[in-house]
C-alpha cells in the first residue's frame, strides 16, 4: 500500500474539508435560488425538481464507482479530476441560458462531486495514520457537512439578493481553483492495496433503476400516474432491480454487495438512510419556496430562517457521534425518528399566517432530526462488518442518503399531503431504529461478517 507522507497534514485536511463544503452546500444553496431561477428562466415545478435531482441523482448513482476508481488509479489523481469537473460544471451552471442547460450542467457538476466526498474521506484516513489523530481529523471532516448546511441558505440568500441566482454557482469557481492548485502542491498520492474490480453492468443497472424511478415521480405531476410513460418508467425500474438481483451475485467484486443485506443492521441502516434524507429532501425543497413564495420573504431572510437547522446539525452531529461510540446507535436514532415524525405532522398545518416563531420552532425539529441521524446510521451500517467491507458498507450508506434526498425532491410535487408522507417516514425510521439495533440484528451482522471471512479464506485443494 502506498501510504502518503504529507508534510502538511493540516493543510491536506483543510483541502478535503473545502471539497465537502462546496459539494454539500450546493444542495442547500441552490434551493434558496429556485424561485429566482423559475422567474428568470420560466421553469416549471418539474424543471426546478430536476435542477436539484440531476445533482443528487448523479451523486447517488456514481458514489461507489468513484471510490473504486480512486482506489485503483490514485486518490489524488481522481480528486483533482473531480475538482476540475465540479468547477467546470459550476461555471456552466452560471452561464446556462435555459433550464435544460442548467440541468445538464448540474449533472456535470455532480459527476465531479462524486469524486470528491468519498475520495476526500480516504485521503484524510490515510494522511493521519495514528488512530487518535485519524479520529479527530475524521470528526472535523464530518462536521463540515453541518457547516455547509448552516451557511448554504444564508450565503445563497445574500448572493441571490445582491447578484442574482447565477452567483450561487460562480462563487464555487475560485474556491475550486484554489483547492486544485493546493491539491497539486500538497496532497500526496495513495492507492488501495487491493482495489475492487469495476462492474459496468451493475453501474448501468443502478443508473437505470434510480433514473427511471425519479423521472416517473417527477413527471407524474404533469402526465398523471396512469400515463403510459409513467407506467413504463416504473416497469423499467422494476426490470433494473431484477437485473441487479440476477447479475450482482455472480460478480467477484459487485458494485452492490448483496451479501451485506443479510445483516439486519446493515439493511436497516440503508432503509433508514433513504427514509431520513427523503424526509429532509422534502423539507428543504418545499420550505424554501414556502418562505419566499407563500410568506413573501426575501432570499436573505429565507436563508436566515433556515440557519437554526444548520447550527443544530453543526452542534449535535459531533456530540451524537461521541454518544454513539459510548452507548450505541439506538437512542439517537429514536430521537431522530421522533423529531422527524413531529416535524412532518406540525408542518402540515403551517400556512401563510402562521406566526414566524412557530415556523422557526418547527424548523428546530428538523435540525434535531438531522443532527442526530447521520452518525448512528453510519455506525449501524458498518457495525460487525469485517474491515475489508467497512468502506463498501459506509459508501452504500452514503449512496442511500443521496438516493433519499433525490426521492424526497421528486415527491415534493405531490401536494399538501407530502407532509404526512414525511410523518410516515419518521414513524418508519423510529420502528427501524428499534429493529436494527437489537441483539437479533447484531447476530445477523455477525453471521454476515463470518460469511465474508469464509469467502476470503483460500479454498482447499484436492
Amino acid at each position: 500500500m502506498n501510504v502518503p507522507t504529507a508534510s502538511r497534514p493540516g493543510l491536506v485536511l483543510a483541502i478535503c474539508c473545502a471539497s465537502i463544503v462546496v459539494v454539500v452546500m450546493d444542495i442547500s444553496i441552490v434551493t434558496v435560488a429556485l424561485p429566482a431561477i423559475r422567474r428568470d428562466l420560466g421553469a416549471s415545478v418539474s424543471g426546478l425538481q430536476w435542477t436539484v435531482d440531476a445533482y443528487t441523482l448523479v451523486l447517488a448513482a456514481f458514489l461507489v464507482l468513484a471510490g473504486s476508481a480512486a482506489d485503483r488509479f490514485g486518490r489524488r489523481r481522481v480528486f483533482r479530476c473531480g475538482l476540475a469537473l465540479f468547477g467546470l460544471g459550476s461555471l456552466l451552471c452560471s452561464l446556462a441560458p435555459g433550464i435544460g442547460w442548467l440541468i445538464a450542467a448540474r449533472a456535470l457538476q455532480a459527476a465531479g462531486g462524486t469524486m470528491l466526498n468519498p475520495v476526500a474521506m480516504a485521503i484524510v484516513a490515510t494522511t493521519f495514520p495514528a488512530p487518535a489523530e485519524r479520529a479527530r481529523a475524521i470528526g472535523v471532516f464530518g462536521s463540515m457537512s453541518g457547516l455547509a448546511l448552516a451557511i448554504g441558505p444564508i450565503l445563497g440568500g445574500v448572493l441571490v439578493d445582491g447578484f442574482g441566482w447565477r452567483a450561487v454557482f460562480w462563487v464555487n469557481v475560485p474556491i475550486i481553483a484554489a483547492a486544485l492548485v493546493a491539491t497539486t502542491l500538497f496532497v500526496p498520492e495513495s492507492r488501495a492495496p487491493r482495489p475492487r474490480r469495476f462492474d459496468p453492468v451493475g453501474q448501468v443497472l443502478v443508473l437505470l433503476v434510480l433514473g427511471s424511478a425519479v423521472a416517473a415521480l417527477i413527471e407524474s405531476h404533469r402526465l398523471g400516474w396512469t400515463s403510459p410513460w409513467i407506467l413504463g418508467l416504473f416497469a423499467l425500474a422494476g426490470l433494473g432491480v431484477l437485473g441487479l438481483l440476477a447479475h450482482e451475485p455472480r460478480r467477484a467484486d459487485p458494485l452492490l454487495e448483496l451479501r451485506l443485506f443479510r445483516s439486519v443492521s446493515f439493511s436497516g441502516a440503508i432503509v433508514m438512510a433513504v427514509f431520513a434524507l427523503c424526509g429532509f429532501g422534502v423539507f428543504l425543497f418545499v420550505t424554501t419556496q414556502y418562505l419566499q413564495d407563500t410568506r413573501g420573504l426575501t432570499p436573505p431572510a429565507a436563508g436566515l430562517c433556515l440557519l437554526p437547522v444548520g447550527v443544530l446539525v453543526l452542534v449535535l452531529s459531533p456530540r451524537t457521534g461521541r454518544f454513539v461510540g459510548a452507548h450505541g446507535p439506538r437512542w439517537p436514532l429514536v430521537v431522530a425518528g421522533a423529531a422527524l415524525t413531529a416535524g412532518g405532522a406540525v408542518s402540515a398545518f403551517l400556512g401563510p399566517a402562521t406566526p414566524l416563531p412557530v415556523v422557526l420552532a418547527t424548523f428546530l425539529l428538523f435540525g434535531v432530526f438531522l443532527g442526530a441521524v447521520n452518525p448512528p446510521i453510519t455506525n449501524t451500517a458498518v457495525s460487525g462488518m469485517p474491515g475489508s467491507m467497512a468502506g463498501v458498507a459506509a459508501s452504500l450508506a452514503s449512496a442511500g442518503r443521496q438516493t433519499g434526498t433525490t426521492l424526497g425532491v421528486a415527491l415534493s410535487s405531490t401536494g399538501p399531503g407530502v407532509w404526512w408522507l414525511v410523518t410516515a417516514l419518521g414513524a418508519g425510521l423510529l420502528v427501524l431504529a428499534l429493529l436494527s439495533t437489537g441483539r437479533r440484528a447484531a447476530a445477523t451482522a455477525d453471521r454476515a461478517a463470518a460469511l465474508f471471512d469464509e469467502l476470503s479464506l483460500p479454498r482447499p485443494t484436492g
